[in-house]
């Protein structure tokens, strides 16, 4: 595929501006390929606003890398594993189920046991030690046939970070991270990592790669009315994902570049809105530069948004777009690698949609995992993935490609037991 212009001068930028000898090798072609959650413990919308944040402490002890997802292998374990699940099985590997951080309710144990591949974690926590107990129990619950669970958080800092009990380190926001030096910043991502994987976490649904202009930033809801950014231009914000981005990998924890193709021109936030649009981005934008950057630094995920794109696919938001998924993520920036939704399961900008269809269209748009904060609607959802398979072979190949993307994810990480 041709890339736009546009696109050819943001690589070099990458390239040029945001390079490191120690980044891990990607998923796409060698020209450099290129998120927001629930926060509440009841089933609310995501990104809430915490409290303020405080310095974090020294870097901890460092743990070795994963690897950088790539496409799988052929045979091997992931195979074998493809052949144990049911297809039921397989469509619940890609539904992250929101769990109350303190632990699952009744009602959510059920949920992740009757089949959510994953789960993220609303509301506030406890302590790291109680953090710990409560996801060893998501680990029991939700095992299945020697593939464990994703364990995710939202824990960029300042005013969304949901962890921060005893022993978690209150996270300034990116907008104070975006100031200090990247071997500051990556050391310090290290640290809270570290405290992620004590407690039982290996995601961090982090860092947010958008560009807020400085003119919108007052206007701007989901993003710089929280001082989430990086900072205003697409230089800036790289270097401040991929900082973080390289800390948290070191720290062995996968990290969701996010809100592709970016929230920072939008004034509402699909949290709590509908019809949000952006009339700006488009194909190649420069602003695409932090998310070729925060995958140029090893992240594990890229997070697609729930706003629509006029100037790119005007008919779809860009969690159902083909164009956005498969023609500007994995062909213009080259990722092969698990793509995730923002939240679609309390966000209002997709109440209108069934909740089944919500899960069914991403995945044919090319899509892989479905961030549901409504642990209600994982039944609904696994339901409408399984009968969308069963009655589109070409649907069923798809899902079978996502599920092994996500299957690949996890053994990088030390989730899936071979033999």
């Amino acid at each position: 595929m041709r890339r736009p212009v546009a696109l050819i001068a943001l690589t070099a930028l990458v390239v040029a501006g945001c390079g490191d000898s120690n980044s891990p090798p990607t998923a796409g072609p060698s020209t450099v390929p290129s998120s927001s959650m629930p926060t509440e413990p009841t089933d609310q919308p995501t990104d809430q606003p915490t409290d303020q944040p405080t310095e974090p402490s020294s870097p901890a002890t460092e743990t070795p890398p994963p690897q950088t997802p790539t496409d799988p292998p052929a045979g091997g374990c992931i195979d074998q594993k493809l052949q144990d699940l049911t297809l039921r099985e397989q469509a619940a590997q890609l539904i992250m189920t929101g769990i109350n951080a303190s632990g699952m309710t009744s009602a959510q144990k059920a949920v992740v046991q009757q089949g959510s591949g994953s789960v993220f974690l609303m509301g506030s926590s406890g302590s790291l030690s109680h953090t710990r107990s409560a996801m060893s129990a998501v680990n029991t619950a939700a095992t299945v046939k020697g593939i464990r669970p994703l364990i995710a958080a939202d824990q960029e800092g300042g005013q969304i970070q949901r962890l921060k009990g005893v022993g978690f380190d209150r996270i300034p926001a990116a907008t104070v991270q975006g100031t200090w030096s990247s071997s500051k910043l990556t050391a310090q991502a290290r640290v809270w990592g570290s405290q992620l994987k004590q407690a039982g976490v290996n995601v961090d649904l982090a860092p947010v790669a958008d560009v807020v202009p400085s003119s919108l930033k007052s206007q701007n809801s989901p993003i710089g009315q929280l001082n989430r950014e990086y900072g205003d231009t697409p230089a800036d914000a790289s270097r401040g994902v991929q900082a973080f981005v390289q800390g948290m990998r070191k720290a062995g924890v996968a990290t969701s570049v996010k809100h592709f193709p970016g929230l920072g021109r939008v004034r509402g936030n699909t949290d709590f809105s509908s019809g949000v649009v952006d009339n700006v981005t488009v194909r190649g934008d420069a602003d695409l530069q932090p998310f070729a950057a925060g995958i140029k630094a090893g992240a594990a995920m890229v997070m697609i948004s729930t706003v629509t794109y006029t100037k790119i696919d005007p008919k779809n938001r860009a969690i159902f777009s083909p164009t956005v998924i498969q023609g500007m993520v994995r062909g213009d920036l080259g990722w092969q690698g698990v793509v995730i939704t923002d939240d679609v399961g309390a966000a209002a900008e997709v109440a209108s949609v069934p909740a089944g269809a919500r899960a069914t269209r991403f995945v044919a748009a090319g899509g892989d995992i479905v961030i549901n904060a409504k642990a209600g609607l994982t039944t609904t959802m696994v339901d409408a993935l399984v009968a969308k398979a069963q009655d589109d072979k070409s649907f069923a190949a798809k899902l079978t490609s996502s599920v092994r993307r996500v299957l690949t994810l996890k053994q990088d990480h030390g989730l899936v037991s071979c033999g």
